[in-house]
């Protein structure tokens, strides 16, 4: 056994011999040089765990890091397993940890299918596979700090929705590693990241627009230029309020006398009400004894799936191109609003569980309060006049 004071000097005149052995620093016990019959010369830490067993950490190769470096990062490592510290092992769980393209596809694999609907499923994937991976994904999980998060949401400002919803999957799944033990808990570096403003649109087709909508689907169903489940399904999200999704899965056999009775949506299982322009929108619509969907896609069996190419083609030929689909659900709301209904009575039509939501609706009340004013005013004005 060799004991000196670990130098450059002493590094450097350590000669190889046929076996490997240590330079034990005289000083700092733990501390040591190996030298290997290569001519390979490495710093290292040697002790004991808290099990009793002999365990090894390297510190750097001579010439990459000084005796005094090494001699420092040692005092270090030592100080901590007199603490309870294990440096080795967690040396070689840093170099296993997974990588957060790992825990992308974990989480993808096990947690999404598990804890979440199949358009939710659609969306983290998306948002997995298009911005969190491509940013991150070589970083281990357990790296990833607050500041990593904030610059990939601050990277696309530009687009804040979409900045919010990625860091909303990011919380889920970074919640998620610690479950799995990939992060201390309480690490989640999504805390306190603070969310763009979005500014809620809200269009709403007025009754000359729905007119023309009307005419434009009449006209295009007339000449055969358009996907007959496009204009079934366009016809339907208008008369009902539903959501897209809601009608592109629309089976027939959730239409029940005067209403659907839907076994999953957005807000869970609810029904949806039918007036006699939806019921007869659907005794038109052909069924068939292969496909249980009401709006068929182009596979055997399978539903509509792709809206927004034909909706393109709709709106454009309707003049109405500023027009998204879920407008028309906002539309509903709002002729709803102006015929006097309740905004809870809208809430019920719409299948919201939350007064916040439909109270969005509040303002285009407005309208018809302000109408009735003026009836009532002008004709109290017209008696007191004479």
């Amino acid at each position: 056994m060799i004991n000196k004071r670990l130098s450059k000097r002493v590094a450097d005149t350590s000669i190889p011999t046929d076996k490997d052995y240590f330079v034990w620093d005289s000083e700092l016990k733990g501390f040591a040089l190996r030298v290997w019959p290569t001519g390979r010369k490495v710093y290292l830490i040697q002790y004991r765990d808290t099990g009793g067993r002999t365990r090894r950490k390297g510190l750097g190769r001579h010439g990459v890091v000084t005796a005094e470096e090494a001699r420092a990062e040692a005092r270090s490592h030592l100080a901590a397993v007199a603490r309870g510290a294990n440096p080795s092992e967690e040396t070689k769980r840093k170099r296993v940890a997974p990588t957060v393209e790992q825990l992308c596809e974990r989480f993808l694999k096990e947690y999404v299918p598990a804890h979440c609907r199949a358009s939710t499923e659609k969306e983290y994937r998306r948002n997995v596979e298009l911005f969190i991976i491509p940013r991150m994904g070589k970083m281990k999980a357990a790296d990833v700090e607050r500041s990593d998060i904030a610059d990939l949401h601050h990277a696309h400002r530009d687009i804040p929705y979409q900045a919010n919803r990625t860091l909303g999957v990011l919380s889920v799944m970074f919640n998620q590693a610690e479950i799995w033990g990939y992060r201390p808990e309480g690490s989640n570096p999504c805390r306190h990241v603070k969310k763009f403003e979005e500014k809620k649109r809200q269009r709403f087709l007025s009754p000359e627009e729905l007119g023309r909508l009307g005419q434009t689907l009449n006209a295009l169903e007339a000449s055969g230029t358009e996907s007959q489940p496009a204009i079934n399904a366009i016809r339907l999200l208008i008369l009902t309020g539903c959501r897209l999704g809601e009608i592109q899965t629309l089976k027939w056999e959730y239409v029940q006398g005067n209403r659907l009775r839907l076994p999953d949506s957005k807000t869970g299982a609810k029904d949806v009400y039918l007036g006699p322009a939806a019921l007869e929108v659907l005794a038109g619509i052909e069924r068939f004894s292969d496909n249980p969907y009401v709006c068929t896609g182009k596979l055997k069996g399978a539903h509509l799936t792709d809206m927004q190419r034909p909706w393109r083609r709709i709106r454009k030929a309707a003049a109405l191109e500023d027009v998204r689909i879920h407008d028309l659900r906002h539309s509903f709301a709002s002729s709803a609003v102006s015929m006097g209904e309740s905004l809870p009575m809208i809430g019920k039509l719409l299948g919201h569980t939350q007064v916040q939501t439909t109270a969005r609706y509040a303002h285009l009340a407005d309208d018809p309060v302000q109408g009735a004013a003026d009836r009532v005013s002008s004709e109290l004005a017209r008696l007191i006049h004479g």
